[in-house]
């Protein structure tokens, strides 16, 4: 059987599932598929080339199989990252076409920026009007909690004047 195949199933269940019930169900159901996921994969590892595309995909799976476990613990946690990927997904494709982002600072600066916004939007924020909100109070804050105040599912900045 192949991996995918295996995964599958905690793919499905997770789809049909409440939130509330998650937690009981990945503990009761999509343990024994990770259980035999493990058993595959302590079994592949070792007769697998590192070098190898199935080798390098093994490898990252045995490296972050820690990673992986925290998905059992915790009913709130997605099964992918898919979200995430999704948001990115327009920054990336821009990159090459972004003048100041040719210099590594540059590239970071712009990163932060894009990641500071698409938070925002992710938690119902209009974008203007949370960078205008934080850059306003940023000088101000001299603690970890005037930070975390600042954070976009945290506070609830005016909307933007038109």
């Amino acid at each position: 059987m192949r991996c995918a195949q295996r995964v599958g199933p905690i793919s499905e269940l997770n789809a049909f599932i409440l939130r509330y019930e998650r937690l009981s169900a990945r503990q009761q159901r999509s343990q024994p598929v990770l259980d035999q996921l493990k058993a595959w994969l302590d079994k592949a590892q070792p007769q697998v080339a590192g070098q190898t595309s199935l080798g390098k995909a093994v490898n990252y799976l045995a490296n972050n199989w820690s990673r992986l476990e925290r998905y059992i613990e915790g009913g709130n946690l997605p099964i992918d990252n898919n979200r995430a990927e999704n948001a990115i997904r327009p920054f990336v494709i821009r990159r090459k076409n972004w003048l100041f982002s040719d210099t590594p600072k540059g590239a970071t600066a712009s990163a932060q920026i894009y990641s500071l916004i698409e938070t925002a939007k992710a938690n119902g924020q209009e974008p203007y009007a949370y960078l205008r909100h934080i850059l306003e109070r940023l000088p101000q804050v001299n603690s970890v909690e005037g930070y975390e105040a600042l954070l976009p599912w945290n506070c609830s900045p005016a909307p933007a004047a038109s």
